[in-house]
């Protein structure tokens, strides 16, 4: 009954998945131009330890980086552990003592929270520093533009934080479209206020990016849409060249910067990676609105739903009960390549208010590009889904959530 449930539902979006093919293309030549303008050789590989100095891969890499997403000057290193270490980095980088960040998409993903202050009781948060923090609420699932331009009126402001896509709340992720937009009504008032984009999950979705439409500053993590499921571990900075520059100082130290920072024989696979990202987005795309089309016909709410477009990989369904949030998960577990026997249960995960399922059994650990699945346990109790290093896999991953809850009598196909 699962399998006839898939066929149908597969078959009704082909239309779909030969748009998201098209721009697999165009992404795929935008990367192998990239490649080919900047000379990649074989030597880019080698290993480089110590300090790191001119370790010629690195700094390949980086102008590789710059050039897909339309920037001055790039940081990526496996040095950045994570996307809220990248957006740390760039945030203490960037403000100093009586500065005002305003993030103008809500409230902030739960972990960048106690980065800022806004959570937890940590003495090194950007409000303990003496950074002044304030918020623009979304309205409709787009921004206020009133608001915004009357408070950029205002003056006192150095830094506009935009979040692409939704973390754990129901809102929809932002298009470029609307991004493009407020950067253009920011700037016009006042071109010098710094606009940073957490650009997590976004990547390779669309035809363009944040650092091309205006933003001053775009970070993201490597073990998500960049890294194409090969990179073990790191995150990237782009942007302004002296916006790079200043986030480079906070990475290392002042006057060292980009200098330093080996790359530890962990060039090619950030390399190839990267070749394979536009690939490997493309099936997680096929898997989130399949996902989105299965859920939302046995009545479940999905955002996005099962027809709108797609701005980011991730898929948040509704599931109304922590026994089916659990159920779900456990599925995502069960079809995975590595740790498949076991059961995720909801743990007290570092940097959240709620304990948190997920589900992954990835070849590098936390790896979201990879097949996961993951919620707060509290009201709505939705869980998110997001990955997939094959549509195949996507694939069989929400059959086997469907499967669990069906085998738990929460769902009738």
């Amino acid at each position: 009954e699962v399998l006839e449930v898939a066929n149908d539902v597969e078959k009704e979006l082909e239309a779909i998945f030969q748009e998201y093919e098209e721009n697999c293309m165009r992404s795929s030549i935008k990367v192998l131009k990239a490649f080919q303008d900047n000379k990649v050789s074989t030597t880019d590989f080698n290993e480089i330890t110590g300090y790191g100095y001119y370790d010629g891969g690195r700094e390949k890499l980086e102008k590789i980086y710059a050039q897909i997403f339309g920037a001055e000057d790039a940081i990526v290193r496996p040095q950045i552990m994570s996307g809220t270490h990248a957006l740390t980095i760039s945030l203490f980088g960037l403000l100093k003592y009586g500065d005002t960040m305003i993030s103008i998409s809500g409230e902030p993903y739960d972990t960048l929270k106690s980065v800022i202050g806004l959570s937890g009781d940590s003495e090194n948060s950007l409000i303990k520093h003496g950074i002044k923090y304030e918020q623009i609420e979304l309205v409709n699932n787009d921004f206020d533009y009133e608001k915004i331009e009357e408070r950029v009126k205002e003056g006192n402001i150095k830094l506009i934080e935009i979040q692409r896509s939704r973390g754990y709340s129901q809102r929809k992720s932002l298009t470029m479209d609307k991004i493009e937009k407020v950067i253009s009504k920011v700037k016009a008032i006042n071109k010098n206020i710094i606009v940073m984009v957490d650009n997590c999950y976004g990547e390779f979705v669309e035809r363009t990016e944040p650092t091309q439409i205006g933003a001053d500053l775009m970070v993201g993590s490597l073990i998500k849409n960049p890294g194409g499921g090969l990179a073990p571990i790191g995150g990237y900075i782009v942007g302004r060249k002296d916006c790079v520059e200043r986030a480079s100082f906070r990475l290392s130290a002042p006057g060292l910067g980009k200098e330093i920072g080996a790359s530890l024989g962990l060039n090619q696979s950030l390399f190839q990676g990267l070749f394979l990202a536009p690939t490997v987005v493309a099936g997680a795309l096929k898997g989130a609105i399949f996902a989105a089309n299965i859920y939302e016909q046995l009545d479940f709410l999905v955002v996005p739903n099962g027809t709108e477009p797609r701005h980011d990989i991730i898929q948040a369904v509704t599931l109304k009960t922590p026994e089916a949030v659990i159920a779900f998960c456990q599925g995502i577990q069960a079809a995975a390549p590595v740790d498949s026997y076991v059961a995720p249960e909801p743990w007290e995960m570092p940097g959240y208010d709620a304990p948190v399922i997920m589900a992954a059994g990835a070849f590098v650990q936390g790896s979201s590009i990879e097949l996961s699945a993951d919620g707060p346990m509290k009201e709505p109790y939705a869980v998110y889904f997001q990955g997939g290093l094959t549509w195949y896999h996507a694939k069989l991953g929400i059959l086997m959530s469907l499967q669990k809850l069906a085998d738990k009598g929460i769902v009738k196909v």
